[in-house]
């Protein structure tokens, strides 16, 4: 394994099998000048990223060709290294210091061997062992997939129906609302029409009775001859009526 001074005070271990950003951090956990940033922890098993503003800006653009505090966590996950939280925190309370712990197996203090066993994760299909898979859980997958896809269909089908049954019902109510307009104008035209009814009977009511009241207000010398000796007849029927000359008499 080599090694080769990077950085001011920094010592890269270099090796053939080692990628790149391991040594980089490496060194950057091993130099005692970012210590108040970036140090190994007292056991050795991890280290502490301490203010990741400054971190970020002061320690990332010495080693790496970015200062982004999120870019460097990915790439610690995609090496395998995970967040160490402590149980009297429980992962709910954050400490007073700005302070970050990282950890991984193979990355310990004074083993820099142990670096060549930290690889990069690739998740592709190809790394899939087919032993790995089991015949019983693949069947069963597989039903259950056929299961899903015969209730999507089921799904789809009762979907469309009600799809086609609410443009019906839409249709029906666009003719209804058309009937609906089509007998309100009727009724309309009938109202109108009873209303003129109801008014011109009343002025043909009213000029009929007119002739009425004045015959009714009149004096009886203007009553007709018959009628005045009929209705004297009816009011003095004990008077004698005038006999009529016979032959007899003559």
């Amino acid at each position: 394994m080599e090694y080769h001074s990077v950085g001011p005070g920094g010592v890269m271990v270099s090796g053939s099998n080692v990628p790149a950003f391991l040594t980089k951090l490496w060194t950057l956990v091993e130099d005692p000048d970012t210590d108040p940033l970036i140090c190994w922890s007292p056991s050795g098993n991890s280290f502490h990223v301490f203010d990741q503003s400054r971190f970020s800006k002061e320690v990332l653009p010495k080693y790496f060709k970015h200062n982004n505090m999120a870019s460097f966590v990915r790439q610690l996950n995609m090496y395998g290294f995970r967040k160490v939280v402590h149980i009297e925190q429980g992962g709910l309370v954050k400490p007073e210091k700005d302070d970050t712990e990282f950890q991984h197996p193979y990355f310990i203090r004074g083993q820099e061997h142990l670096l060549e066993n930290i690889k990069r994760k690739v998740t592709t299909v190809s790394n899939i062992k087919h032993e790995d898979l089991n015949t019983e859980e693949m069947s069963k997958m597989i039903t259950d997939v056929q299961l899903i896809k015969g209730k999507q269909e089921s799904m789809d089908s009762k979907i469309s129906t009600l799809k086609h049954e609410n443009e019906a019902l839409w249709r029906e109510v666009a003719t209804l609302r058309q009937k609906h307009a089509q007998q309100q104008k009727v009724v309309n035209k009938l109202i109108q029409f009873l209303i003129t009814l109801a008014r011109s009977n009343r002025v043909l009511g009213v000029k009929r009775k007119m002739p009425l009241m004045l015959n009714d207000g009149s004096s009886t010398h203007s009553m007709p001859k018959y009628s005045r000796q009929y209705s004297l007849e009816r009011v003095s029927p004990s008077l004698p009526r005038p006999r009529l000359p016979t032959t007899r008499s003559v």
